[in-house]
């Protein structure tokens, strides 16, 4: 499974820290529902969505906060149940005790899927419009959602929290502590035979494991089950159903989110959430699972994708309680040692990175920009940046007046992750402020080539860039495509990427860090061969980065910049390529003669 480096804003999350008071009546009790079984207390602010449903004071069902007046839960936490004498509780730690950032609201609307059946728990999903909006802080934000044609194989983790039970009739132990438990998604296929062919649909899914031990149970329904995928977390569940808690080959049932976008988006026209499309790597395992009365899987497997329509500003913020992609294993970088950099920002913080490749143009990630919350009118590029914090005295910041994403962008893939933004005047040329010439077409960068990559993301997988938020450098090896697509799964690297690692993992670009450049430096020169895209975590073991291949792309760069182009220049690697020696099954003989770049 890829945690895509995918670097939007959630570091707009540093903005929205006034909090709100506002104490409602806090009502509850419990119904239905499920809960943690052989999971962990959570740390409070980790999962910043997940909020308490109470009646009389009593907590009874989960929910997820998906902006900032809608709640998503499950349609039985409200099939029985008058929404007049519910709490919504937010920012809550522990259930009982004080917990000061806490937000309570009352429900002013209750939409129910009109599809539900309460026999089997088909589309058992629900919304829930707050009496008033709240504001995001640390411990209040909202998570994204799984969009249509979002694949989640077999063996996909994902996490599930709640207040629920911890066991079969084991009520959680005071002061009820949040709890959170990592289990892997079931396909539906197997979780068929499990409970019964038929019993399971296209609209739910499952997780558990085989030997039983982890679940949710009562008192988690209606909370949300997550994964992580580029540093952002997308609810694909809602705690549904199951037999018992935890028991041997009977996996927790959760409503399929990806399902619903439409209908979600057709009962809030406005701030609607933000849907993202989630993508397991490799093949689904559970293609070969076959029981009495399963029907054959299908012959080839397919998705349609489609493109979100709701990413809002909203979605720059969702699903991630902490900020983004950054140097993992690096140090801090010497002013004017790289000015080509700009730190991309929006409200003064920085999203992703990028590259000036002439006096009026920069060069970024596709995926910063996928998002329709993110225009021309909201971003603003600063170059001759050393630290995100404090005094900057060679700094020069523009605004942006064309974002071009690569028409081949795939949202899914990650494949042609590369856009071009063209500042809003020329910027002047100092010793901190210069441009990066880029690779040709027919560039080779064989593996072991050094390159180094720069930016201001994460240290480690969710650990921040510490104060003032220096630049940070790392020189990392080129890895062949072969040996990388062994990494991660034949056909998911394409020549329009590189990757670079180390196989022992600990240097590695991590979130924040997109859009920013790779380069090599060759005869006195530094050149840019890659743009951090996505990756698997970030300095995990036999999963290097993954980086747009900039050669690919010349033709395509000279043919929206026309005047003053950028500075091609051909890279040539010495020696042999060692990475046609790389083989792993699936993967195709190399070519007989070393390979080339072909022009875009």
């Amino acid at each position: 499974m890829a945690f895509y480096k995918v670097i939007c804003l959630a570091t707009l999350l540093t903005l929205l820290t006034q909090e709100s008071h506002s104490q409602l009546n806090v009502c509850g009790r419990p119904v239905l529902n499920t809960k943690i079984v052989g999971g962990q207390v959570a740390s409070a602010g980790s999962w910043p969505w997940q909020v308490s449903l109470r009646t009389s004071g009593f907590h009874f069902c989960g929910g997820s906060l998906i902006n900032n007046q809608w709640v998503l839960t499950a349609a039985h936490c409200f099939y029985s149940l008058n929404p007049n004498d519910v709490a919504v509780v937010l920012g809550v730690q522990a259930l009982q005790g004080s917990n000061p950032n806490q937000v309570t609201r009352t429900i002013s609307q209750t939409i129910i899927n009109p599809n539900y059946n309460s026999n089997t728990h088909d589309n058992d999903i629900c919304l829930l419009k707050l009496s008033s909006p709240v504001t995001f802080t640390t411990y209040i934000l909202p998570v994204c959602l799984a969009a249509p044609g979002s694949t989640f194989y077999k063996g996909t983790e994902a996490w599930v929290t709640g207040w629920g039970n911890i066991a079969s009739d084991v009520s959680l132990p005071s002061p009820g502590n949040l709890m959170e438990v990592q289990v892997p998604i079931v396909g539906n296929r197997e979780c068929n035979c499990n409970y019964g062919v038929g019993s399971i649909t296209s609209n739910m899914m499952c997780a558990g494991l085989s030997a039983g031990g982890k679940d949710s149970c009562q008192g988690d329904s209606g909370g949300p089950m997550v994964s992580k995928q580029g540093g952002r977390w997308i609810q694909e569940g809602i705690v549904s159903f199951g037999n018992g808690c935890a028991l041997p080959n009977f996996p927790g049932i959760y409503t399929r989110v990806s399902q619903y976008q439409s209908w979600i988006n057709s009962q809030i026209t406005s701030n609607q959430p933000g849907f993202i499309t989630f993508t397991s790597n490799g093949t689904d395992g559970d293609l070969s699972v076959t029981c009495p009365g399963l029907p054959p899987p299908p012959t080839t497997r397919t998705s349609t994708t489609i493109t979100p329509t709701s990413l809002l500003s909203l979605s720059s913020v969702c699903g991630r309680p902490v900020l983004n992609n950054k140097i993992v294993g690096g140090q801090v970088a010497s002013a004017g040692s790289w000015p080509w950099q700009v730190s991309l920002q929006i409200f003064g913080y920085h999203f992703c990175g990028g590259t000036l490749i002439n006096n009026q143009w920069v060069l970024t990630a596709a995926h910063c920009f996928y998002s329709t919350g993110i225009t021309t009118s909201t971003v603003t590029v600063s170059l001759g940046l050393q630290s995100l914090q404090g005094s900057n005295p060679n700094q020069v910041s523009r605004t942006v007046s064309q974002i071009i994403i690569h028409p081949n962008f795939n949202s899914r893939t990650f494949d042609n992750d590369i856009c071009l933004l063209k500042l809003s005047s020329p910027v002047i040329f100092t010793t901190y402020i210069q441009p990066v010439c880029l690779a040709a077409t027919g560039s080779t960068f064989y593996k072991g080539t050094l390159s180094w990559v720069t930016g201001w993301g994460d240290v480690g997988t969710g650990v921040n860039l510490p104060s003032p938020g220096n630049l940070m450098e790392v020189q990392l090896p080129i890895v062949g495509n072969r040996q990388c697509n062994c990494n991660y799964g034949v056909g998911s690297i394409t020549s329009n990427m590189m990757c670079a690692g180390l196989s022992a993992g600990g240097k590695d670009s991590c979130q924040g860090d997109s859009g920013g450049p790779m380069v090599s430096k060759q005869s006195g020169r530094w050149i840019q061969e890659g743009v951090v895209s996505f990756g698997r975590g970030c300095a995990e073991p036999n999963f290097p980065g993954v980086y747009t291949r900039v050669s690919q792309y010349q033709s395509w760069i000279n043919s929206q910049i026309t005047s003053n182009q950028p500075g091609f220049l051909t890279f040539t690697s010495t020696g042999t390529d060692g990475d046609l020696n790389a083989t792993c099954p699936g993967l195709p003989a190399p070519p007989t003669t070393p390979f080339k770049q072909l022009s875009p």
